[in-house]
């Protein structure tokens, strides 16, 4: 059990220095330290900082379902649950402004790097999608569902990026509100009417 523990912990602490100082300048020795193990005891449970890599993207993935399946449980309206996805830029709005994207940074990073476990990582983009893409079904929008779920990725990775390049926490607030407003024209009773496109200015 204890080793169980710390190799968690070891994916934890290696999760927040990815996200906050990138893959590639992130070391062996930092994780360790962050972990306050022995080098020895580090290499008991990862090999190499790849293999960390791949445990850190599949502890984001299991936690990021575990998140979709509770806001299943908690919102009956499928309108709702998008709405709680696209609230998350406003929820987490401090560490965006500071390091961007949690899934965004680390896809661009390995991307550049041509890292073999891109894909892996964008596998974070594909569940979300998917998931949105369900939910804008179930709202009746079933030939739109997939754009209208790209839209919403697309959404949250722009309001992100420019959080974190202009630091502008108000900038967030105003996108928030108004793809809420563009969400309302999806939601049931608008049936399949609506148009692809996002939210214009003064909307």
């Amino acid at each position: 059990m204890k080793a169980e523990a710390t190799r968690t912990q070891i994916v934890e602490a290696a999760d927040r220095l990815f996200y906050r100082q990138g893959y590639e300048h992130t070391s062996f020795a930092a994780i360790a330290e962050a972990v306050h193990i022995s080098r020895g005891n580090f290499y008991y449970h990862f090999k190499s900082k790849d293999d960390i890599l791949r445990a850190v993207i599949a502890a984001r993935l299991e936690d990021r379902r575990r998140m979709l399946t509770r806001w299943e449980a908690e919102e009956a309206d499928p309108a709702a649950r998008i709405r709680r996805f696209v609230e998350i830029v406003a929820a987490n709005r401090a560490d965006i402004q500071n390091y961007g994207c949690p899934v965004g940074t680390m896809t661009t990073e390995l991307a550049k790097l041509g890292h073999p476990a891109l894909d892996e990582a964008g596998g974070l983009f594909t569940l979300f999608r998917t998931w949105l893409r369900e939910q804008f079904t179930r709202l009746g929008h079933r030939e739109q569902a997939d754009a209208l779920a790209m839209h919403v990725l697309a959404f949250s990775q722009g309001v992100a990026t420019l959080a974190h390049a202009f630091k502008d926490e108000d900038f967030i607030h105003r996108e928030v509100q108004r793809m809420h407003h563009w969400l309302s024209r999806y939601s049931a009773g608008a049936q399949g009417t609506a148009p692809v496109d996002g939210p214009r200015a003064g909307t």
